[in-house]
């Protein structure tokens, strides 16, 4: 194992191996869509600095996207040492980080601690509070993507748990040039066992040249896509190709069909999810639903109680 999680965390899961099993599905069945998914809005994320020396593309969470519920944020980021992401706190909801090249050591005050290696995939919940690092854990640019998700009012002050996800134990399904990672919710007949405490959706895909993916999304959900490489048509065979950075924001629909009409390989991720519809305050690292709990998190926080009484005594290493 390249997680040790420690007897004060809590996770959704007893034995997490046992119910991930790394599998191949070939499929075959086109859907068709009754309303299909639309591009609504597409950003370039750019370049900016972030942590302690790291660049992100920051996608949602930028002027151009501020959110869309339930996520609060989605950065492509790439760091190399000594630069990364050094202890600081988060409260209120959860964030998924997915490796894509190299590794990134994660440790954390109640004394969780692993690596994130490419093809990983760590889902923390917050909760009621934690403060970690993130740190680069090789040589060169160590590059991934990390997705905040929000928490309900009624969830926000949960105890911090994980779900740890190694790239072997990823389920997987491919189809006619469509090959899908399913990190959350379900693809081609596939799901994934992933408790997801906002009920989301997100998936992997790489589309060979020439092929096609239809993928079903709940009618009700907010859904983008985040295009990792080479371009595509999303939504209509009648759109403008769009290429890598870009987040594209969908209509509501019950799924999104993609066709990849270039030489290169397209990949992208789409991810959707639940919208809770509450009222969002953010304040750095914290997410809250009034301006009275984000004081409350920072007077907690200098304090080092409700939630971060190991923080008085802590530092990464």
């Amino acid at each position: 194992m390249r997680f040790l999680t420690s007897s004060i965390i809590k996770t959704h899961f007893t034995n997490p191996l046992a119910l991930f099993s790394r599998s191949k599905v070939v499929m075959s069945t086109a859907v068709k869509f009754s309303t299909p998914r639309l591009v609504a809005k597409k950003v370039l994320a750019k370049s900016q600095g972030e942590g302690d020396g790291a660049v992100v593309r920051r996608s949602i969470g930028s002027p151009e996207l501020k959110s869309l519920d339930p996520f609060l944020m989605l950065d492509e980021f790439s760091v190399s040492h000594p630069a990364g992401f050094p202890d600081h706190p988060h409260r209120g909801f959860q964030t998924v980080t997915y490796m894509l090249e190299g590794a990134v050591t994660h440790q954390d005050f109640n004394g969780h601690k692993g690596t994130i290696r490419a093809g990983d995939v760590q889902w923390m919940t917050a909760g009621r509070g934690i403060i970690h690092s993130e740190m680069p854990a090789g040589l060169g640019a160590q590059k991934g993507l990390q997705l905040w998700i929000n928490l309900s009012s009624k969830d926000k002050m949960v105890e911090p748990n994980y779900q740890e996800l190694l790239k072997e134990d990823i389920k997987w399904a491919e189809t006619d040039g469509v090959k899908v990672t399913i990190i959350a919710g379900e693809s081609m007949g596939v799901k994934s066992p992933v408790f997801t405490a906002t009920p989301s959706m997100f998936l992997d895909f790489t589309i060979s040249p020439g092929a096609q993916m239809h993928q079903s999304i709940p009618e009700a959900w907010n859904s983008f896509v985040y295009v990792l490489e080479g371009e595509g048509l999303f939504g209509s065979m009648d759109s403008s190709p769009i290429s890598a950075h870009h987040v594209l924001v969908l209509t509501h629909g019950d799924g999104l069909s993609v066709w990849n009409k270039g030489s290169k390989v397209l990949r992208f991720v789409l991810i959707g999810g639940q919208p809770i519809n509450e009222p969002v305050v953010k304040y750095g690292p914290f997410v809250m639903n009034t301006q009275a709990e984000i004081q409350q998190a920072l007077k907690d926080y200098h304090y080092c109680k409700n939630g971060f009484e190991m923080a008085k005594h802590w530092r990464s290493q």
